[in-house]
């Protein structure tokens, strides 16, 4: 079986006293515990060839938060420009006007082998926090690859 090097994710966002804000969530795990600028994403996975990519986003953006885009967004999906990453992987992205309390945040979870070579397997949720932050906080927090999503998002709301 190969695996897909492709993900789709939803970048949520509002305006907040005269700012825009983005909600980012921190990868659960040993590796991501002790690493934070540089290390948000939005919320997002991988997808099938095949598997409608916004389908994909709503689905992942409700494992990764617990919540339904539905429950939370309050406007229409802006589709932004497919962005690769670093590692090669094509994150297909909609920017989408809501709301999200942090403190509500239920992300699913994952098993790995944990300290490598134990035998023993320990679970972590795959998102273990999510904060706002205003763009220019965002740059800092989110990953590199990333950081095009906001910038897109930003020329798209001021040219409104």
């Amino acid at each position: 079986m190969s695996r897909t090097h492709q993900s789709a994710g939803l970048l949520l966002f509002r305006r907040a006293a005269d700012a825009i804000e983005v909600l980012l969530v921190h990868p659960g795990g040993p590796f991501w515990a002790k690493k934070d600028e540089g290390a948000w994403s939005i919320p997002k996975g991988e997808f099938a060839d095949g598997e409608d990519a916004l389908q994909a986003a709503l689905r992942e953006f409700e494992e990764e938060t617990g919540k339904a885009v539905r429950e939370t967004a309050a406007g229409d999906f802006i589709p932004l420009q497919p962005r690769r990453q670093a590692g090669g992987k094509l994150v297909y992205a909609w920017a989408v006007q809501g709301d999200f309390d942090p403190a509500q945040l239920r992300s699913n979870t994952f098993s790995i082998e944990w300290p490598p070579r134990s035998g023993r397997h320990q679970t972590w949720p795959e998102v273990d926090r999510a904060s706002w932050f205003t763009l220019d906080a965002a740059r800092k927090k989110i990953l590199p690859g990333q950081i095009p999503l906001l910038d897109e998002l930003e020329r798209t709301l001021t040219s409104r």
